[in-house]
């Protein structure tokens, strides 16, 4: 009852203060030209794609469809975070006002979820093309395709709206310092003056839910690709499968990697210099490395290509 009164009677705050990335002057100026470059990179990376698929014709396939989601996701992706860090390095600290603060977590969770959906629709798409080849134009039709990335977008939707509210609902009394380039989760919830048991379960639960869910869901597809992969009788066919499914584990390997170690933990996570180093890994170097590990080295989108530029 004493807590409650005196939660009750403080301030609430109205803005939070972005640390950044980093507060050593002498790194700031080259941190912030690596990461602008890469932020245009990955736009013009990313623009492309979704300009080949649905330019030509050959491409209009669901590995495809699934990829022209993947970048337009990815765009979404890093322009919700990225120009947050851009003003950190290049201003110093910036103040973000509460609400400002809580969109950008909603649709950060957003796409952070629906990625993870799509990634393990992508390996679901690889695992019936290789293993169930003749049932591939039945099980990945249109229907089925449109189906499995709004469930993806709209999944990721609902588990934002339900995460946000319960962290927008917490009080925040002060001090009001993010020890990072954005609003996450887990500084958030270091900040709050009240118990937030309950807000850590729901965000936790939620969080192996779809982290741990969706990376099954992809790795037992990659399995069962190698076995048939090992089955196959031309060492030509396997040298191209392994190394297209070796490609793309490692992007699910990063992307899962950093993103369970933040946020499938039961409590707050004390290290936000960890904290940070982590959210690069997977809200800026995976979008940048996507496109090229798979779209960019197949050759199919490498004709698209030279079609484009001839």
């Amino acid at each position: 009852m004493e807590r409650s009164l005196e939660v009750g009677n403080m301030t609430r705050v109205q803005e939070f203060v972005l640390l950044g990335l980093s507060t050593r002057a002498d790194i700031k100026d080259v941190l912030f030209a690596v990461f602008l470059t890469l932020y245009v990179l990955t736009l013009l990376e990313n623009t492309l794609i979704i300009y080949l698929v649905y330019s030509h014709s050959e491409l209009r396939k669901p590995m495809y469809f699934f990829l022209g989601n993947l970048s337009c996701l990815e765009m979404c992706y890093v322009s919700v975070t990225v120009p947050s860090l851009l003003v950190g390095l290049r201003t110093g600290p910036c103040h973000v006002p509460f609400t400002a603060c809580m969109t950008q977590l909603f649709f950060f969770i957003v796409l952070i979820c629906t990625e993870c959906t799509l990634l393990a629709s992508m390996a679901y798409d690889r695992y019936v093309a290789i293993c169930r080849p003749l049932h591939y134009p039945l099980l990945m039709r249109p229907r089925v395709c449109l189906g499995l990335a709004l469930s993806s977008w709209l999944g990721g939707l609902l588990v934002s709206v339900a995460k946000t509210t319960c962290i927008a609902s917490l009080s925040y009394c002060g001090p009001n310092v993010l020890n990072h380039f954005f609003c996450d989760v887990s500084p958030l919830l270091n900040l709050s003056c009240t118990h937030v048991a309950l807000t850590e379960l729901v965000d936790f639960i939620s969080a192996i839910v779809i982290f741990c869910g969706t990376l099954l869901v992809a790795l037992a597809s990659y399995s069962a690709i190698r076995v048939a992969v090992l089955h196959m009788p031309s060492a030509a066919a396997r040298r191209k499968a392994f190394s297209t499914c070796a490609s793309h584990l490692v992007v699910v390997g990063i992307f899962y990697s950093a993103a369970l170690f933040i946020y499938c933990r039961p409590s707050r996570i004390k290290s936000m210099d960890l904290n940070k180093v982590l959210s690069v890994v997977y809200t800026v170097l995976t979008p940048m490395c996507n496109p090229v590990i798979y779209c960019l080295r197949n050759r199919e989108v490498h004709a698209a290509l030279r079609k484009t530029l001839h």
